[in-house]
């Protein structure tokens, strides 16, 4: 019987690499340059026509205000306009006492000097409520960028923490690297428009902060 020469396969021995894996962690403290404040209007009336209008009336001096500080009409924007009808409750049965109409601005503010003026201006002009202050940096991705080098600095480090307190023989060049996608930093600061007699506006610093796991072989 004829039997066919059927050449062997190589053999090839699988060499698994001994991997290790840290998480890296960087900050960058920078001090906001650009600060959104959100302004509101209340007006009531029974007349919800009567109440439409006053509010307008408010809202068009606190525009006028905050141009003569010298803010830019298109950092002036309109972020919320309800109306809201009102009822009281009289021996357990329900009265209508009108309606309450609220206009609501966001103005940004690239001078955060002029923070605590701007809001001292738009109450005293008619605003009776101020419904968050949030810091912000402009041009975050430079600043961040810096923290996820400190990030990466940190996962090497650590990595060769490991490695030398077990005596393992670490190649630093990393295998693989996952960025840790962090939401932007912000800071928010609430509180009623009475309390903003001559306003004092500290915007401290921000955060920023940036996260990698990184894979080494060892």
């Amino acid at each position: 019987m004829y039997y066919p020469f059927l050449p062997q396969q190589p053999q090839y021995r699988q060499v698994e690499m001994n991997m290790m894996t840290v998480t890296g962690n960087g900050s960058v403290f920078v001090e906001p340059d650009t600060v959104r404040i959100q302004l509101e209007v209340q007006t009531e009336n029974e007349s919800l026509s009567q109440a439409q209008q006053e509010n307008a009336n408010t809202m068009n001096q606190v525009f006028q205000a905050l141009q003569n500080l010298g803010i830019p009409t298109e950092n002036i924007q309109t972020t919320g306009f309800n109306i809201t009808p009102m009822y009281d409750y009289i021996d357990g049965e329900q009265e209508f006492r009108g309606y309450q109409v609220t206009n609501t601005i966001t103005v940004k503010v690239t001078n955060i000097d002029q923070a605590g003026n701007v809001i001292d201006t738009a109450v005293s002009n008619g605003v009776n409520r101020v419904s968050n202050i949030h810091f912000s940096i402009e041009d975050s991705q430079k600043y961040y960028q810096q923290a996820l080098s400190k990030a990466l600095e940190d996962a090497l480090a650590k990595a060769q923490t490991i490695a030398n307190s077990m005596q393992l023989n670490l190649n630093p060049t990393p295998v693989k690297i996952i960025e840790q996608i962090n939401e932007p930093p912000v800071a928010y600061k609430t509180f009623a428009a009475a309390e903003s007699s001559s306003t004092p506006i500290q915007p401290g610093q921000i955060n920023i902060n940036a996260a990698v796991k990184v894979k080494f072989q060892y």
